[in-house]
């Protein structure tokens, strides 16, 4: 089967910049532009793909017309495709917010809990982001916190530089803060608990929707754990990344696909006797099965499998 390049979904949301669009080569004319779904089978912003007999076509409508075999053995597990690559530019902060697990998202949202990760693509200096607390402390507090507006003062503010990487399970509260660009990997889910929002309004004039008792019911109130992954970025039940400089060579065999998301630079990926150009902010899906694949030039990629 042959590669394909995929057109990101965009979303508006007030808190993102132009940087995607600048930087990344994303069109849209959205503004502001504050995230890019680059592999997205989620009704909420499907990726589709450009060129080729495909052309035009949703990426989850191509999965459905050629079956689980695109995907590969380690996906028969899952209902559905079970990842989300996004870009992300912070020009201003995120709410603090929180995921759920599968069992409470299932049972309460009637979709997947979300676990993902962040690769820190550029950030302004002295950048931070929310990543757990910075001392266990009890439900009761967090909820009196949450209510006199002092949440920030337990949680645990991270400096982040570029090449930084923050694996995030589900439970663990974060945010990410302003002058942050980032690529986020997640489970596929569109669940968000809302914790703090530093009192904005969305675009119909009311204060953004907290979900308050749903945080409560979610959270790990205590410091994010560390991770070893083994010379990976991240590993988990949904994915496996790494991130690799320049060329290198890779299968996409029966086990899995291959997503490739270049963030910086160009070149060129080349499978089955197909060449595609990339660069910096493309994205392509290669289906399980296509063989032997090879990335060229002078790039920066991640590479995202199950």
């Amino acid at each position: 089967m042959s590669m394909l390049k995929l057109k990101p979904a965009c979303k508006d949301y007030l808190w993102g910049g132009d940087k995607l669009r600048t930087d990344f080569g994303v069109e849209s004319n959205l503004h502001p532009l504050a995230e890019a779904w680059v592999l997205s089978c989620h009704p909420d912003g499907p990726s589709v793909i450009v060129g080729g007999k495909d052309d035009g076509k949703t990426l989850a409508a191509y999965l459905t017309e050629h079956g689980k075999e695109v995907l590969g053995e380690d996906c028969r597990k899952f209902e559905e495709f079970p990842i989300l690559t996004k870009l992300i530019d912070a020009k201003g902060n995120l709410s603090i917010q929180v995921h759920p697990s599968n069992e409470y998202a299932l049972e309460h949202e009637h979709q997947y809990g979300k676990t993902e990760m962040w690769y820190i693509l550029d950030c302004e200096p002295g950048a931070f982001l929310y990543y757990g607390f910075d001392h266990e402390i009890s439900r009761e507090e967090f909820e009196r916190r949450i209510k006199d507006n002092t949440l920030t003062e337990v949680l645990n503010a991270a400096p982040v530089h570029k090449g930084d990487v923050f694996f995030i399970p589900s439970g663990t509260l974060h945010a990410i803060c302003e002058g942050i660009v980032i690529a986020e990997i997640q489970q596929n889910s569109n669940v968000t608990y809302r914790v703090y929002d530093y009192g904005r309004v969305g675009a119909d004039g009311k204060p953004r929707a907290l979900h308050i008792p749903q945080a409560l019911a979610v959270t790990e109130c205590k410091p994010a754990k560390a991770y070893d992954f083994g010379g990976h970025l991240a590993q988990c039940e949904y994915f496996t990344v790494d991130v690799h400089e320049n060329g290198f060579s890779g299968t996409a065999g029966a086990d899995s696909f291959v997503s490739l998301l270049v963030v910086d630079g160009a070149g060129e990926v080349s499978c089955a006797g197909e060449t595609l150009p990339v660069k910096k902010g493309d994205s392509i899906f290669i289906p399980a099965n296509s063989g032997d694949f090879t990335v060229s030039g002078t790039l920066q990629t991640l590479c995202t499998r199950v």
